[in-house]
C-alpha cells in the first residue's frame, strides 16, 4: 500500500502541509521586501532624481534620459586622456602651457554632397571666449582658453563608405585636429607673469551643410541649429557641436556641477569660495548648537526626572508650554536685541536667537532618564557619590541612545537653520549658511535656467544629515526603543 510522502504540520490545531506554511512564509517575506523597496523609492525618488539631474549638462531636458553622456565608460577614459593631455592630470583636468590635446570627430556624409573621389570640406573649429557659469562668476578676472590655444594640424584622417540615418549610401568622414597651448605663451592680463593655467576649454564645431554628426573623442554638451527634414533627407541633425570643456579630467566630467559650485561662486572682494563658507558656517552653527544642547539639556532633564524642588511641576508646564509658541512671535524683539549687542550678521547670533537648549531635548531627556531604575542612583549614594558625580558617572554613561537620538535632532534643525539664518545673517555673501546661499543660488542661478548646480547644491546640503542619520541611527533606534517602557 502506497503511503504518503508529504509532511504536515499544525497551526492553530489544524493539520496543514508544511510545504505550503514554507510558501506562505517566502510569500510574506517577499511582500515585506517589496513593500520596503516601494516606500524607500518613493521617499528617496526626488533626491536620486536631483542626483542624476545634477550630473547632466542639461537638467532641464524632455524626455529625461536615464542614459547620459556623464555616466558612459567611454567618456571617463576619453575625459581622463584629453586632461592629461592638457594639464598632466587626468583627474580634474585644465589646460596648461606646453598642453596637446588631439581630438578627432566623425560625420556621415551623403553621397550626393562629397561623392567617391572628392575631398569632402573642412570642419570649423573655434575655442570660443565663453565666462563659465553665471550668477556671481559674472564679475571678476579670469584666464580664458581662446587667449592662449591654437587649432593646429585640422584635416580628414579617413574617408569609408557608410550608411545615412534613411539607408542611403554614403561616407564617414573622419576629422583630427590637434589643440596647442605653446610652452611660451605670454600672460595676456599680465604680461610680466608666467601664462596661467587654465580651468575649462570649451570647443565649437559647425560642420558643412548635410554633414550628420556621428561620434567625438567626447560627447558634445550640446548639438545646436538642428536642421529639420526635408523631401530628400527625413531626418534631423546637428549643424553645431558644442563643448563645454574638452580638457576636463575624469571627475570634472562626471561631476562639474559639484567642482562648479566650489569655483565659480566667489566673494567678488575676497575671492574666497562662496559655497565652501557657507558650508563651514552651517557646520559652525551645527557644534555650536549641539554643544549647548549635548551639556544644558541632560543637566535639565535630570533634574526635571531625579530631583525634588520647589515649583518643580510648573516648570515643566511651561517647558511644555514653550514648545507650542512658535519661534516666528519673537523674531523682532531678538533682532533689536542682536543689534544691539553688535551680533547681527554673525553665527554666533543665529545661535543665541536659535534656543540655546530646546524644550523638546530637555522633554527627551527628561523621558529617557524616567526609564532608568531608581536603584542605580541609590547604590551610588550609599557609596557616598554626589548628585554631580551621580550624574555624570552613573548617569550619563547609560545615556548613549538618548544622546545620539538627541545629536541627530539638534544637528538636522541646525544645519537646516532657516528663518533666524535669513532674519540675522543680515550682510550676506560669506557669512550665510548653507540654506540661505541656496536660496542666493536659486536666484542667481535660476534665472538663467542653470539648474545644474542648483541641485548639485541641494545633494551636497543634504549629504551631511543623511551620513548623520547612518552614524547615529543605532542610538536613535535604541533611544526609541528604551523610552517605550519603564521598569
Amino acid at each position: 500500500m502506497a503511503t504518503s510522502s508529504k509532511a504536515f504540520t499544525y497551526v492553530s490545531g489544524t493539520k496543514v502541509d508544511t510545504a505550503w506554511v514554507m510558501r506562505r512564509r517566502w510569500a510574506r517575506a517577499g511582500l515585506m521586501y517589496f513593500l520596503l523597496v516601494f516606500f524607500a523609492l518613493l521617499f528617496m525618488g526626488p533626491l536620486l532624481v536631483a542626483l542624476v539631474s545634477s550630473l547632466k549638462t542639461d537638467p532641464l531636458e524632455y524626455p529625461p534620459r536615464l542614459i547620459f553622456e556623464q555616466i558612459l565608460p567611454k567618456n571617463w577614459g576619453a575625459s581622463y586622456k584629453l586632461g592629461q593631455q592638457a594639464g598632466g592630470n587626468g583627474w580634474t583636468g585644465g589646460f596648461a602651457p606646453g598642453a596637446n590635446v588631439s581630438f578627432e570627430v566623425s560625420y556621415l556624409v551623403p553621397s550626393s554632397v562629397v561623392p567617391v573621389g572628392k575631398n569632402p570640406e573642412l570642419v570649423s573649429v573655434t575655442i570660443p571666449k565663453i565666462r563659465p557659469g553665471a550668477g556671481s562668476n559674472i564679475l571678476g578676472n579670469i584666464a580664458y582658453a581662446a587667449d592662449y590655444a591654437k587649432i593646429e594640424n585640422l584635416k580628414v584622417s579617413s574617408l569609408t563608405p557608410a550608411t545615412l540615418p534613411d539607408g542611403k549610401p554614403g561616407q564617414k568622414v573622419t576629422y583630427t585636429w590637434n589643440i596647442v597651448y605653446p610652452q611660451g605663451a605670454k600672460n595676456v592680463d599680465e604680461p610680466d607673469k608666467p601664462a596661467p593655467r587654465v580651468e575649462n576649454t570649451p570647443m565649437t564645431l559647425e560642420a558643412p551643410f548635410d554633414y550628420v554628426y556621428d561620434s567625438a573623442t567626447l560627447d558634445p554638451s550640446r548639438l545646436e541649429n538642428v536642421q529639420a527634414p526635408r523631401v530628400d533627407r527625413a531626418y534631423t541633425y546637428p549643424k553645431i557641436q558644442s563643448f563645454i570643456n574638452v580638457t576636463p579630467g575624469v571627475l570634472n566630467y562626471t561631476f562639474r556641477n559639484y567642482f562648479r559650485i566650489f569655483e565659480e561662486a566667489r566673494d567678488i572682494s575676497s575671492g574666497q569660495s562662496l559655497f565652501l563658507a557657507w558650508i563651514l558656517n552651517s557646520f559652525l552653527l551645527v557644534f555650536l548648537m549641539c554643544a549647548s544642547g549635548l551639556i544644558f539639556a541632560p543637566m535639565a532633564g535630570y533634574a526635571l526626572a531625579r530631583l525634588n524642588f520647589p515649583y518643580k511641576g510648573a516648570f515643566f508646564v511651561f517647558i511644555l508650554f514653550v514648545m507650542t509658541v512658535p519661534n516666528q512671535v519673537l523674531f523682532i524683539s531678538n533682532y533689536l536685541v542682536l543689534r544691539d549687542i553688535g551680533l547681527l550678521g554673525s553665527i554666533f547670533g543665529v545661535w543665541l536667537v536659535s534656543p540655546f537648549v530646546g524644550a523638546g531635548q530637555i522633554f527627551l531627556m527628561k523621558q529617557f532618564f524616567e526609564t532608568l531604575p531608581k536603584e542605580l542612583e541609590e547604590a551610588a549614594k550609599i557609596d557616598g557619590a554626589s548628585v554631580s558625580t551621580t550624574f555624570w558617572r552613573v548617569i550619563m554613561p547609560l545615556a548613549g541612545p538618548a544622546l545620539g537620538a538627541l545629536t541627530i535632532t539638534t544637528a538636522q534643525g541646525a544645519w537646516n537653520q532657516y528663518f533666524w539664518a535669513a532674519v540675522a545673517l543680515t550682510k550676506g555673501g560669506t557669512t550665510l549658511t548653507l540654506p540661505i546661499g541656496l536660496r542666493s543660488f536659486n536666484q542667481s542661478y535660476g534665472q538663467s535656467g542653470d539648474y545644474g548646480l542648483i541641485l548639485a547644491g541641494a545633494i551636497v546640503s543634504a549629504l551631511p544629515v543623511i551620513i548623520l542619520f547612518i552614524v547615529f541611527q543605532r542610538y536613535f533606534v535604541a533611544s526609541a526603543a528604551s523610552s517605550g517602557g519603564k521598569e
